[in-house]
């Protein structure tokens, strides 16, 4: 870690674990597991943990992002603040590993979309008006990167209640925000699987999916 560099924020090599519940189980499920992972994870590994989403024991570690403020070069000075002391594992930073956060949370749908353009301000600036904590969709999360071995930039998004905010609806909006700044387009990413239900109403196609083959969807695998 301390020789990583990428354009996500992260705060350690294994950066998130989260537990999902699917089936027949239900959130308390998903709870107990992420704490007792979280706990032999970090005294095995001597890593420090933080418990996030559902799983969270402190209020302001709901939310991924709080837990990532920063990234690994803030993770020293943020652990010598009492309030930022880990869950589970040592006081003290793991310099080559750095931090966990493992959690409970519903299932989130970790989608891209990548523009015909090399414009990081105008990723950004898409990015800022479609996510939910600048004032624009419920339940989206989106940041501005750069793709530099392709030449392009991406709105990189994850959506946490496709039910309340279909994908449909991030793509059409994506697509229209970026035609007012004059860019197209490109093609759209999964980034892991994704249920079937987020594709009722939609095909990949219209999505603009690339690579995608039905083997993407989670009810394939279980």
């Amino acid at each position: 870690m301390r020789e990583q560099r990428g354009v996500h924020p992260r705060i350690g090599a294994v950066d998130v674990v989260p537990f999902i519940p699917l089936k027949n189980a239900v959130m308390a499920d998903a709870v107990r597991t992420a704490h007792r992972f979280g706990r032999a994870f970090a005294q095995r590994n001597g890593l420090p943990v933080y418990f996030y989403g559902e799983a969270a024991l402190v209020e302001e570690r709901r939310e991924l992002p709080h837990v990532r403020k920063g990234g690994y070069e803030a993770l020293r000075k943020r652990m010598e603040d009492p309030r930022w002391a880990p869950d589970a594992g040592p006081l003290v930073l793991n310099e080559r590993s750095g931090a966990t956060a493992v959690g409970a949370r519903d299932f989130l749908v970790a989608y891209n979309i990548n523009l015909a353009s090399a414009d990081l301000e105008t990723a950004r600036k898409i990015a800022e008006t479609i996510r939910f904590s600048s004032g624009g969709m419920k339940h989206v999360k989106a940041i501005g990167v750069p793709l530099k071995s392709r030449g392009i930039v991406q709105v990189s998004m994850n959506l946490t209640n496709f039910r309340e905010t279909p994908v449909k609806a991030v793509f059409d909006r994506v697509r229209a925000e970026a035609s007012r700044c004059g860019v197209q387009v490109l093609e759209s990413e999964l980034i892991g699987l994704i249920p079937e239900e987020a594709l009722m109403n939609v095909t990949p196609q219209y999505l603009m999916l690339r690579d995608f083959s039905e083997d993407r969807i989670i009810e394939r695998h279980l």
